[in-house]
C-alpha cells in the first residue's frame, strides 16, 4: 500500500518565543554636555577620587564607554550620575579630556610598556638630598630627560642642605639653566621656614609633580607645604643608604597659596625606553637648529654630529651641548647606585 505525501500547514512551523519589545539601538551616543568637570587626585583599585571645579571631593568609577582608556592622577574628566557629596555617592567618569602633558616612564630600559605617571602637570620637582643619601646624578639626569621629553619645566629641590653643600649639584646643571632651591633642616628636622618660602614661590600657580628616591625628604616636604597632608615619613637604612618606600600612591594636593603638587611614591629607577634623543634636543631651542646638519641616524655623540659645528665659537652653547650629551648618555642601562 503506497503512502500519501504529507501536507504541511502553519501548525507545523516552529515559532521561537519573542524576546519582548525593545527599542531599536541608535548610533547616536550621548554628548554629556551637562557633565560636571573635575580633576582626578588619586586612584585606588578602580575607584577615582576627584575634585570638581567648584571644590567638592567625590568618588567615581570609569564608565563602560571609555573602554580601556587609562585614567591617571592629574587627568581632567567629565562626571555624570550621583555627583552629590553624600557618603555613598558614586559618580561616573564618561569623558577623558585632552591632556596638555604626559609624564611617562618604563619599568626599565628594555621594557616596551610605557606607564603614565601623571597627566597635565607643567613642572617637575626633582627632589634630591645632599647627604644621607648622597645625590645620585644618574637618576637626576634620567628624570631631566623624561621632563624634557614630556614638555615639563624642571626644578631641582635639594634637601638636607644642613648636612652638605649644594654648590656641586647646582654647578653640575648650571649650563642647562635648571633652577634650584635648597632646603636646610631646622628644629625637629623640619624644613627651615625661609627655605620653605623659596620653594613655595616656585610652586605657586603651577601643577608640579614631585619625583625622588625614597629617603630624600619628599614626604617631609609635602607635609610642610600642605599642613594636614599626613604623608608617611620613612628613614634611610644606615647599611644600604637607601630609604624605605612610605608613600604608596600618587596623590594631588592643593597648595594654600594656589597651585597643585602631585606626590609620587619614591622610585629607584626611571626607564627611558620611550624617549628619543631628538625629542630631548627639541626641548632646547638654542640647540635644536643644529639638527639639520646631523647625518641620518646621528646619535649626537659622534664625530660627524652637526651640533659640534653649530655651537663652535660660543662657550655657553658648547657647555650646553656637553651637558645635554651627558643627559643623552643616560639612556644606557641604569646603575642602581646612580
Amino acid at each position: 500500500m503506497s503512502r500519501q505525501p504529507r501536507t504541511w500547514d502553519e501548525d507545523d512551523v516552529r515559532i521561537r518565543p519573542g524576546r519582548g519589545k525593545s527599542r531599536p539601538r541608535s548610533k547616536d551616543r550621548p554628548t554629556y554636555s551637562d557633565a560636571l568637570p573635575a580633576r582626578v587626585i588619586t586612584v585606588d583599585r578602580g575607584r577615582f577620587t576627584v575634585v570638581t571645579d567648584d571644590g567638592r571631593t567625590l568618588l567615581a568609577i570609569k564608565a563602560r564607554e571609555l573602554g580601556r582608556k587609562g585614567v591617571v592622577v592629574g587627568d581632567r574628566v567629565a562626571l555624570v550620575g550621583d555627583t552629590s557629596s553624600d557618603t555613598d555617592a558614586l559618580a561616573r567618569i564618561v569623558r577623558l579630556e585632552n591632556r596638555s602633558t604626559i609624564l611617562r616612564r618604563t619599568a626599565d630600559d628594555d621594557d616596551p610598556v610605557e606607564r603614565v605617571v601623571v597627566a597635565n602637570a607643567d613642572q617637575i620637582g626633582i627632589v634630591a638630598s645632599l647627604a644621607d643619601p648622597a645625590p645620585r646624578y644618574g637618576f637626576i639626569d634620567r628624570t631631566l630627560v623624561a621632563a624634557y621629553d614630556a614638555g615639563l619645566q624642571p626644578l631641582l629641590i635639594l634637601t638636607k642642605a644642613d648636612l652638605a653643600p649644594a654648590r656641586p649639584v647646582i654647578d653640575a646643571y648650571a649650563a642647562l639653566d635648571v633652577p634650584a632651591v635648597t632646603i636646610a633642616r631646622g628644629e625637629a628636622k623640619q624644613p627651615a621656614p625661609a627655605d620653605l618660602d623659596a620653594v613655595v614661590e616656585h610652586l605657586t600657580d603651577h601643577v608640579t609633580v614631585l619625583i625622588g628616591h625614597s629617603g630624600v625628604g619628599k614626604s617631609t616636604l609635602v607635609n610642610a607645604l600642605v599642613p594636614g597632608a599626613h604623608r608617611s615619613v620613612g628613614h634611610v637604612n644606615e647599611v644600604t643608604g637607601r630609604g624605605r618606600h612610605t608613600s604608596t600612591s600618587v596623590l594631588a594636593l592643593p597648595l594654600p597659596r594656589g597651585g597643585l603638587i602631585i606626590d609620587t611614591p619614591g622610585i629607584r629607577s626611571f626607564g627611558l625606553a620611550h624617549v628619543s634623543a631628538d625629542s630631548v634636543i627639541a626641548a632646547f631651542d638654542d640647540l635644536a637648529g643644529g639638527l639639520t646638519e646631523c647625518p641620518r641616524g646621528c646619535s649626537h655623540n659622534e664625530s660627524e654630529c652637526g651640533l659640534d659645528a653649530f655651537v663652535a665659537g660660543d662657550p655657553h652653547l658648547v657647555a650646553r651641548l656637553d651637558s645635554l650629551r651627558r643627559l643623552l648618555a643616560a639612556d644606557a642601562p641604569e646603575d642602581p647606585q646612580d
